[in-house]
């Protein structure tokens, strides 16, 4: 049998410890209740893919204004504390930490998820995605509150018994819109240069570590996610991002987590440059800080490879929805049983979600590599079942 590294333990810095160096990556289950507390068939989701080191469990909005698609998580207010405990508690069913992913939709969601409410953003800038929903600018005190927010939100998550959290500053929401020169035109302490465009993020993390620093066991974990391009005109190029990642590597926080489709890809706006971006973020980090990586892992191989090319932890979504016994299989020697398709006829029998089921049934046909690859009659038969916000 096979030794690979990434089945073996790994302790951060802080001294929480890992039983292996497979993570699963934060998957939209969009399956909350529409109030954003916990369902029981998330919380079966999350108990069938325990084993793996880390579980990130779906974002959860840290307010009502900041609230994305329908089917969230919500970690908003005490009341949810309860559903979040029974979360944490399926993750940890064998053995897996339990971090719980926060973050603020802002300009990206609508009047219709918020009820009316007009989106926000660091500047009254439409998205690309709905040029008609325009979002106001938070105001200074607005700002401040998100922060404390965002605080109070890792504190019921610590009194929810997970054992980390991560902030989500990737996939074009809050954090990153106060990053971004497309959606930050402010001329305050929040905006102008790059610089300025971090001290959200600087603020933000002082006040989740004063938190945790009060409130949280010594070996918490704090973690956050970025992406590192996006395809607006003016928009965060890679060479933003190193700066980012430079300025996160000095902060307190236990890994870094970079948000791709394909661990391996490279530029998206710069075809010249074939150097794969996350050996540019490594080379910036320079062992400062880990790295997980995520994106298009699937076999043993994969995995090993992300590791042996300098990442630390080795992310899972997509492969874990269609087999959540990857790492028993792979302890057990029993890697020719993995699965690398899914038969729409298993997904109950996955423990996937309702919310889920439709997503994939839809927009996820190719990545999932269905068995059933006469789209045809799948999407005939599922398509016209209702889309979602977000």
């Amino acid at each position: 049998m096979t030794e690979y590294q990434f089945m073996k333990p790994y302790t951060f810095a802080n001294g929480a410890r890992l039983q292996n160096r497979i993570v699963m990556a934060p998957v939209t289950t969009q399956s909350s209740f529409f109030d954003g507390t916990v369902s029981n068939d998330e919380v079966k989701f999350y108990q069938m893919r325990s084993g793996v080191g880390m579980i990130i469990a779906e974002v959860a909005n840290i307010n009502k204004e900041g609230k994305g698609f329908e089917g969230e998580l919500s970690v908003a207010e005490d009341r949810f504390i309860p559903g979040l405990s029974k979360l944490a508690n399926a993750i940890h069913l064998k053995g897996s930490k339990a971090v719980l992913q926060i973050f603020d939709a802002g300009r990206k969601t609508n009047r219709q998820i918020l009820r009316g409410i007009q989106p926000r953003s660091a500047s009254a800038v439409a998205p690309h995605r709905n040029p008609d929903e325009v979002p106001r600018e938070l105001t200074d005190d607005e700002i401040e509150q998100v922060i404390a927010d965002f605080g109070a939100a890792t504190l019921r998550a610590v009194k929810a018994g997970f054992d980390g959290v991560e902030i989500h500053g990737a996939n074009t929401y809050l954090l990153q819109q106060f990053f971004s020169p497309h959606s930050n035109r402010r001329t305050d302490k929040w905006g102008g240069n790059i610089e300025k465009r971090m001290n959200f993020i600087k603020a933000l993390i002082a006040e989740v570590r004063r938190v945790v620093a009060k409130y949280a066991p010594a070996d918490f974990i704090v973690g956050y996610r970025f992406s590192p391009e996006e395809l607006s005109n003016p928009g965060i190029r890679i060479a933003d991002t190193l700066k980012l990642v430079a300025m996160l590597s000095e902060q307190p926080i236990d890994y870094l987590h970079s948000s791709m489709g394909d661990r391996k890809r490279t530029s998206l706006l710069n075809k010249d440059d074939q150097e794969e971006l996350n050996h540019k973020i490594l080379t910036v980090i320079d062992e400062r800080k880990p790295l997980i990586e995520v994106g298009s892992v699937q076999t043993p191989t994969d995995a090993e490879m992300a590791l042996n090319e300098g990442a630390t932890l080795v992310a899972m979504g997509r492969e874990l929805l269609r087999e959540p016994n990857w790492v028993e299989k792979v302890r057990l020697g029993d890697e020719k049983s993995i699965r690398y398709m899914i038969s729409p006829a298993d997904m109950d029998l996955l423990g996937l979600p309702g919310g889920l089921q439709r997503e994939l049934r839809t927009g996820f046909l190719d990545a999932m590599n269905f068995t059933d690859q006469k789209t045809k009659n799948f999407r005939h038969q599922f398509g016209q079942m209702e889309g979602f916000g977000g």
